[in-house]
């Protein structure tokens, strides 16, 4: 049997606190999803809002391969939202531990919670749905409880059972001893709901496999209350090539998947976070630059192509040689050995003083050493901007762009945001071009600071960085985005 994958970042995912989707946003996300391959989205929560139900609907309405799932309580309204937005089936769960009865359902007996549990089952079947029917908290309940509960669940013809450490305090020989346990009694599906509260989410979950679980519930970025959930792409990559276990994930899809659900929610994945980080193909020490130009296995466990992402080598202050040969290829020089000492020599200086080494910095020395002097396609020929306590803050700038004057106008949230806005339609007929990144120093202190702003632009797949140092941010802001056009362009 193929290993089923559940994914609950629409569910679970948004329950990280500050991440709420609007039904566009859900359906964007599940679109996605089932083009990663997931065998089952989770929606959200019927009951919970209209938009809910809405996105749920919206969802079971687009025709996606994946079977469409709503969580609920063991409760009639639950089921009858669900069902009423079309989900094909619904993940139900009851209170297992003893602190979770205790607190949902004061003065009830585990025998209630059986009896309760077992007319919802019969009731969701009634109204057509798929039932996958959890323990909440399971990981701190009586074990001898989990099954009994399970075994009513399995009577009033629950299709999946799911196994839940709701507060991620399971460690991997126990999830695949659980495992392993709850297959020898049960011939219906298992799944395995894991939390990332002592770090442990992934892990757990693929030694819950390895102890034969038949289905996973994980989130893309490992989003999720609290600590998070099982991160989709490091379990499903951990499989695949640690474990040699296949999943139907098309693992190309992985980083575009991430990057879209990042952008939307708008929790920044951490620079250094497993196969979707920033950094994780990412390299600026010399020697490690030097082998992986000759031999990319080096230091990558796998190819970034793999998951739709490439390699990006950066210079600093651990740069060697073989970096500034890489960078200087891909910049179309070519220098001879005294020149490109010198070239290594000024970028290991800024690294030295602990400053940011943007792809400006990294071109200006460059052309400084070779002495190229480089044609500008976009100039700032002048700008100004109107904003106040009851205005919108609005900006129009005046470029040459390849020698033609362009005039454009826009509005943003700051005045910062309504000139970069501005000079983003002026360049639309010649770049698409979005804004990754915007970072400020104040490197002085004072209402008349110098500021250090660094921008980071991609245009296709390709990214630039660029820094603009001013006493005035707006004026730095816009000299950082047009050197970045100017790399890109």
């Amino acid at each position: 049997m193929t290993l089923l994958i559940l994914d609950t970042t629409l569910r679970d995912g948004e329950q990280t606190p500050g991440v709420s989707l609007s039904v566009e946003q859900k359906l964007m996300i599940a679109e996605a999803l089932d083009k990663l391959g997931v065998d089952i989205i989770e929606g959200g929560t019927a009951i919970s809002s209209e938009g809910e139900f809405q996105a749920i609907k919206a969802i079971s309405q687009a025709g996606l391969k994946a079977e469409i799932c709503s969580f609920a309580r063991i409760k009639k309204e639950d089921i009858d939202a669900a069902a009423d937005a079309g989900a094909d089936s619904i993940f139900m769960v009851a209170p297992s531990s003893d602190i979770h009865i205790s607190s949902k359902f004061p003065g009830r007996s585990k025998e209630d919670i059986i009896e309760m549990s077992v007319e919802a089952i019969e009731y969701a079947k009634e109204r057509g749905l798929i039932v996958e029917f959890g323990g909440e908290d399971a990981s701190r309940a009586d074990f001898e409880f989990i099954k009994e509960l399970y075994r009513h669940a399995v009577d009033a013809k629950a299709d999946r059972l799911t196994f839940t450490d709701t507060v991620g305090v399971f460690v991997p020989e126990k999830a695949e001893k659980t495992m392993r346990e709850l297959k020898k009694e049960f011939k219906v599906p298992i799944a395995f709901h894991g939390h990332d509260d002592f770090g442990f989410a992934t892990a757990n979950t693929v030694f819950a496999v390895k102890g034969g679980a038949d289905e996973i519930h994980v989130a893309i970025n490992g989003l999720g209350e609290r600590a998070g959930n099982a991160a989709l792409e490091e379990v499903v990559m951990a499989l695949e090539f640690l474990y040699g276990i296949k999943t139907k994930i098309n693992k190309k899809s992985i980083y575009p998947t991430s990057k879209l659900v990042e952008k939307l929610t708008r929790v920044f994945v951490p620079p250094n976070k497993p196969i979707v980080g920033e950094n994780a193909f990412t390299h600026e020490s010399g020697i490690h630059t030097s082998a992986i130009l000759r031999n990319t296995t080096t230091y990558e466990p796998i190819s970034p192509e793999v998951i739709g992402r490439k390699r990006n080598i950066i210079l600093g202050k651990h740069a060697g040689g073989a970096s500034i040969e890489a960078i200087m290829e891909e910049l179309g020089y070519k220098a001879n050995k005294e020149q490109m000492r010198e070239i290594l020599a000024r970028i290991k200086e800024i690294g030295d003083k602990g400053k940011r080494i943007t792809d400006a910095d990294v071109r200006a020395i460059v052309e400084t050493v070779l002495q190229i002097k480089r044609e500008k396609k976009v100039e700032l020929l002048d700008f100004s901007i109107v904003s106040g306590a009851n205005i919108t803050p609005t900006a129009s700038v005046k470029l040459k762009i390849n020698g033609k004057e362009i005039v454009e106008a826009g509005v943003g949230v700051g005045p910062v945001d309504a000139v970069i806005n501005a000079i983003k339609k002026a360049v639309k007929d010649y770049a698409d071009v979005e804004l990754v990144s915007y970072h400020v120093d104040a490197i002085t202190g004072g209402t008349d600071a110098l500021v250090d702003v660094i921008i980071k632009l991609k245009r296709g797949d390709k990214f630039a960085t660029a820094r603009g140092a001013r006493t005035d941010i707006i004026m730095a802001s816009v000299e950082a985005f047009i050197e970045g056009l100017n790399i890109l362009i």
